[in-house]
């Protein structure tokens, strides 16, 4: 009798389509400044300068994290003689006079319909230490998977008392890992730190990638290239500021530079196409699996 040829094994089954995750910071990111810069600060009448100043001298004299302090001292200076609203409305308001850099709002779509042409599920998240009530206001705040911001509580009037999530930056990588694992929701804790088989994660690191402006944003730029994913640098227009993002790419934190324009066939564009191309004939030759 004849032996009987050697059971294959049976192939991994694939994940369709595969998911992409493309996470943002936001404050420099995806617009130029921070959040609070552009109505919040001003109705206040006191400059910029002097608003994050006190922040971190209350930081270092409390021995607090910056993040806590720039958001307790917001609900303090908006006293009742100040004039100036701390309610869910009032930031979602102050959001819709946050400017974008050129390009960002068309920049999902297109990004979205790229990757559906290669055959991957492209997800954007937002991972910003800035307020996300504001971020809701804004006109691109519908084009993300979960938006992970700082946060308030807000009591039973819609007015804010108290820090409900604070990002700073190095917690802002737990949600790399809550992305990784699909383990989406900030308060799930029970499963967070559960064991899951690498193959049984929704998206690899070696399907994400991070855009960041600065040295907030290292240790997501740092765990995102090193785990096998792809992490850009962006800079704004001005002197020293592409200067700070290629000693990024100097010290191995980052793949790639380039301007914070996300108008289609500028350098920002190309290198997330050709870095989506790139996932999928990875994935293409690994037979779909999730490595």
């Amino acid at each position: 009798m004849k032996n009987r040829p050697a059971a294959q094994a049976r192939p991994r089954p694939r994940q369709d389509p595969p998911i992409i995750a493309v996470c943002y910071d936001f404050d420099g990111t995806l617009s130029p400044r921070n959040m609070q810069e552009y109505d919040y600060i001003p109705k206040l009448r006191l400059s910029s300068r002097k608003f994050w100043r006190e922040a971190q001298e209350r930081a270092r004299e409390q021995g607090a994290d910056e993040i806590h302090s720039y958001m307790r001292l917001m609900l303090e200076k908006a006293t009742p003689a100040s004039g100036v609203q701390i309610t869910k409305k009032a930031f979602i308001d102050y959001g819709r006079t946050i400017p974008l850099f050129p390009g960002v709002k068309s920049w999902f779509p297109r990004m979205n319909a790229f990757g559906s042409r290669l055959g991957a599920s492209v997800r954007h998240f937002i991972i910003s230490s800035g307020i996300r009530e504001m971020i809701l206001g804004t006109p691109i705040a519908g084009e993300f998977e979960r938006i992970y911001a700082s946060s308030f509580m807000f009591d039973q009037n819609g007015v804010a008392y108290w820090p409900a999530l604070a990002l700073n930056f190095t917690t802002k990588t737990q949600f790399l890992f809550r992305i990784n694992k699909g383990v989406l929701d900030p308060w799930d804790d029970s499963r967070i730190n559960d064991f899951i088989p690498m193959a049984e994660r929704p998206v690899p690191f070696s399907r994400m990638i991070y855009i960041g402006d600065g040295t907030t944003d290292i240790p997501c730029m740092k765990l995102v290239k090193e785990q096998r994913g792809y992490s850009i640098a962006v800079f704004p227009p001005g002197p020293g500021k592409k200067a700070v993002a290629e000693r990024l790419r100097g010290e191995n934190r980052v793949n790639f530079t380039a301007p914070a324009d996300y108008r289609a066939g500028r350098p920002l564009d190309l290198q997330v196409k050709a870095t989506l191309r790139k996932i999928m004939a990875e994935y293409a030759l690994l037979g779909g699996e999730k490595k």
